[in-house]
Parts: structure tokens; sequence; C-alpha cells
């Protein structure tokens, strides 16, 4: 490697620690806010009169702006930093059944239906449970967010040779071919309200397991996620 190469790594890890730090530092005082939020909220509860009610719609806006700041900043850290993972034997069956149970009230409101085809005998594997299921998460948000109308969510896990993966696919309208290869790009979106950090970070944390993702998609017909997990997980942070 060139000395200008080297020194354009440094800079860059140099850059990468700096921004990692700032928010980090940010988070802190964040999560401050976010606690005297909730108890102004509780101050407020049993306030009665239009004064009341006007005052905890407020605080109701702050804290919601608040809480996806402090999303966006954990996104971040993801991206930038990555995070150390704390490896467990878990059934991903159990995950993502837990992750589905919870957002099926949300997306039946939604004209959503969820179709579930996930393998039996799956063997264990070691994952960080929190991680993968805001990896999943992140997935399943992008998959609702896609079928503002209505469709169908479509789960699935499966075991492909030394690997188990995970399919989320949606019926939305797909992803145009010109904007397919820069979706996992950090700042990358299409959404008025996107960050661009959800994809890149769960890109992050897939890799970071030893895994990989993929997609395939078509205009008109929808989106198919592919995440790859080995059987065997030796990721690098691991001691």
């Amino acid at each position: 490697m060139s000395d200008s190469g080297g020194k354009l790594n440094e800079r860059l890890a140099y850059l990468g620690a700096l921004a990692g730090g700032l928010a980090h530092e940010i988070r802190n005082p964040l999560s401050t806010i976010n606690l005297n939020l909730q108890l102004l909220l509780e101050d407020w509860e049993n306030v009665e009169g239009e004064r009341g009610r006007r005052a905890r719609r407020k605080l109701e806006v702050i804290q919601k702006e608040a809480k996806r700041l402090e999303e966006i900043l954990n996104d971040f850290l993801r991206v930038v930093r990555g995070e150390e993972l704390k490896l467990e034997e878990h059934d991903l069956n159990d995950v993502v059944e837990e992750i589905l149970d919870l957002i099926t009230p949300a997306v039946r409101s939604e004209n959503i239906q969820i179709r579930r085809g996930l393998s039996t005998g799956l063997p264990r594997i070691r994952f960080d449970q929190a991680l993968l299921k805001q990896a999943i998460i992140n997935l399943f948000k992008n998959a609702r967010e896609a079928m503002g109308g209505g469709g169908e969510l479509i789960v699935r896990t499966a075991r492909s040779g030394d690997h188990l993966r995970v399919d989320i696919a949606d019926t939305g309208p797909g992803i145009p071919p010109e904007k397919q290869e820069r979706i996992f790009r950090p700042y990358y979106t299409t959404k008025k309200a996107g960050t661009g950090l959800g994809l890149a970070s769960t890109k992050r944390i897939i890799e970071e397991h030893g895994g990989d993702i993929s997609f395939t998609s078509e205009v008109g017909k929808g989106t198919n996620f592919t995440i790859r997990l080995p059987v065997t997980t030796n990721p690098a942070s691991e001691s």
C-alpha cells in the first residue's frame, strides 16, 4: 500500500472514531432528556382541562422525536463502530416468532397479512439476540413501509448447507434497478422521513456475525431480503 493510501486509511479511521465518540457523547444527555420527558408526562397526567391536554400533546411530540433521534444515534454507532457481540446459543425460529407476535397487531391494522414458513428442526446457533432482533426488525419495518396500501409479509426460515437463512419478502412496489446498488449505503434513502441508516446498520450486524445479507426485487411485485448466518459462528469479535 502506498504512503498516501495508508494516510487516507488512518484519516478515515480517525474520522470514524471521532464521529462515533461524538455520537456516544450525544446519546448520554439524550437519555437524560428522555427520562425527564417521561417524568414531565407523569406530572401532567392528572392535570385536567385544555391546558393539560395541550401540554401532554406537546410533551408527547418532543418525546417521540427524542426517541427517534436516539434510534438514529444507535444505528449510526452500529454502522461506524459496530458493537461487541454477546454470543449465546438461541433458536432462530423462536426469535423470529417473538418479533412476528410483537408486530402482528400493528400490521393487521395496516391491512398486511403475515405468511409464515418456518422450517422445523433447525439447529441452535450462536448470535447476539438483541442485535439480531434489531436487524430483523429493520427489515420488517422496511417491508411494512413499502406496503402502504396493504399486502403480504412473507417470512421463511430454512437451512441451506452450512448456513441458516431468513427470508423476509413483501408484495410492495419493488426497488427500481437503478436504486438497488445503493440501498445498503449509509444515508441513502427513498423515504421522506428515512435516515438511510437502517439497512446499513442491518448489514453491519449480519456481517459481524460472520453472515451476509442480499436481496432480490422486481418492480411491481415486491422485494425479498435474505439473511444467512453460519451454523458455526466464529466472528472476528468473538474472544
